[in-house]
């Protein structure tokens, strides 16, 4: 694609504001995208809220917000108290606050924008892309007669569920009538009535949230909202490409604005941003990255390390801490294994046995936060046991890695549900966590007969991504499209 052609008959750059959900599954795609705009020729503001803008800061040190040539970082109030954790921040009370507050802060925030702009001869913003779960951006980028598209973050699986959440509530099925039905086998109602879905969905595999007997629960609700505040953007960008979800994008163009796939993102960056561009390094991680981890995975044969990594929000408890531990420990594999101080619940530190140490060690490796797109593309790494992001799931599959997973809340459920069944490139650990089941389910994907048909399985995926993601793939056509079609138009 050339240069851009003018925006309103005029000859100014285009400029686009950028607002993410203020989580790391969130922010890190958004950035991508980002990048992938700036450098089709838009001038880019990214807007975190203050608590991630510090922990940026802390995180990548001074400097890290500074921006480049045509690309800045702003901030805006999220309504909640000030704090300076290093955590994220608890999710059902940013849910409401962004829903409930933040429309007229990041009007005010784009009118600041604007007046810097023209006092700097900077170009004005033309368009807003908000996340799917912020979608009081797009509500204001229509009152302000700003074009308008939405970014959805997660799984195409994880939309469909989220959005029928409304049709669960109508059918009485959602919120449950008492907590006895969250073990007496109700979950496993089988919900047949979606389309594009499997006709063996239950009610287990759709997102977490259906598991309230509130029916002022804020996070169902939220979804409820959120799914339909969509339909005010003139697109939706998503992080998926066709090969992996034919059926479900075919289901969500009945139900939303045009599509765009434009994943998986991290190779479409990888394959689009120039090395030399200068946005190219500008990072996301709101944990300080450990590149030692990648220094003793060079030492190691390939696919032999099991790398082990809860994501950013998963929290549990000291025995279940536990019992991933000796679970590792028995299978006699090295391991790295990403420890998150904030892992166990209500501690600020995850302590694990003196004897778990004496049994692993010179096999295994525990880190803070660590570059994980660039460890599970590393020879050494054979098998991902994930929380089942959405990020972390596509990021293995780019790396050719099958996975175990656990999932922790929200749509990770129905990731692992469609990694098990509906692709075959994952397993699943049961709730009640056990050292035995742990063993045994990494075994089986080391070294097993089903462990070499996820393998298999999951390298046709990633050659289907490398293909989608080239320069003259669908994921950059699209990006294009979506650049000619709505931020343009």
């Amino acid at each position: 694609m050339g240069s851009l052609p003018p925006v309103d008959g005029q000859s100014r750059q285009p400029h686009v504001v950028m607002i993410p959900y203020p989580a790391q599954g969130h922010v890190t795609p958004m950035l991508q995208l980002a990048k992938l705009l700036h450098t089709r020729g838009f001038h880019v503001t990214f807007v975190n809220n203050e608590f991630n803008h510090r922990r940026h800061l802390r995180a990548r040190g001074p400097n890290a917000l500074d921006g480049a040539e045509g690309f800045r970082f702003a901030a805006i109030d999220d309504g909640l108290p000030l704090s300076e954790a290093d955590a994220t921040q608890d999710v059902p009370a940013l849910c409401h606050s962004t829903m409930t507050t933040c429309l007229p802060r990041f009007k005010d925030l784009v009118a600041r924008i604007n007046a810097e702009a023209e006092a700097e001869g900077r170009p004005t913003v033309t368009c807003v892309v908000g996340d799917s779960t912020m979608t009081f951006a797009l509500r204001a980028a229509r009152e302000l007669g700003l074009r308008c598209a939405t970014l959805w973050t997660a799984s195409a699986c994880g939309f469909i569920g989220y959005y029928h959440y409304r049709h669960l509530v109508e059918r009485g099925i959602v919120p449950l009538k008492d907590e006895a039905q969250l073990t007496d086998g109700y979950l496993d109602t089988v919900v047949d009535w979606i389309p594009g879905a499997p006709k063996d969905l239950r009610l287990r595999d759709l997102p977490s949230f259906v598991r309230t007997t509130d029916p002022n629960d804020i996070m169902l609700n939220f979804f409820i909202h959120e799914t339909a505040g969509m339909s005010q953007a003139s697109a939706v960008v998503i992080n998926t490409f066709d090969a992996l979800d034919a059926t479900l994008l075919d289901a969500m163009a009945k139900l939303l604005p045009p599509i765009y796939t434009v994943g998986p993102l991290p190779l479409t960056v990888r394959n689009n941003v120039p090395a030399d561009s200068p946005v190219a390094a500008i990072g996301s991680n709101l944990w300080k990255e450990q590149e030692a981890a990648l220094r003793w995975l060079d030492g190691r044969a390939p696919r032999s390390v099991v790398y082990v990594n809860f994501g950013s929000i998963t929290v549990m408890s000291n025995e279940q801490l536990v019992e991933f531990a000796w679970g590792l420990a028995n299978t006699g594999y090295a391991f790295l294994w990403n420890v998150r101080p904030d892992l166990v619940k209500g501690s600020d530190s995850a302590g694990l046995p003196p004897e778990f140490a004496a049994a692993t060690e010179g096999r295994s490796m525990l880190s803070t936060w660590c570059p994980q797109e660039a460890v599970l593309e590393h020879e050494a790494v054979g098998v991902f046991l994930t929380h089942s992001g959405w990020n972390s799931t596509l990021e293995s599959v780019c790396g050719g890695v099958p996975m175990v997973c656990w999932p922790f809340f929200a749509e990770q459920q129905t990731n692992c549900r469609y990694k098990r069944t509906e692709w075959g490139i994952g397993m699943e650990i049961g709730d009640d966590v056990r050292r035995g089941e742990v063993e045994a389910l990494i075994r089986e994907a080391m070294e097993g007969k089903k462990g070499q048909e996820m393998r298999r399985r999951v390298t046709q995926l990633r050659d289907s991504a490398v293909a989608a993601a080239r320069p003259d793939g669908r994921s950059m056509r699209n990006v294009d499209k979506l650049i000619e079609e709505v931020l343009l138009a």
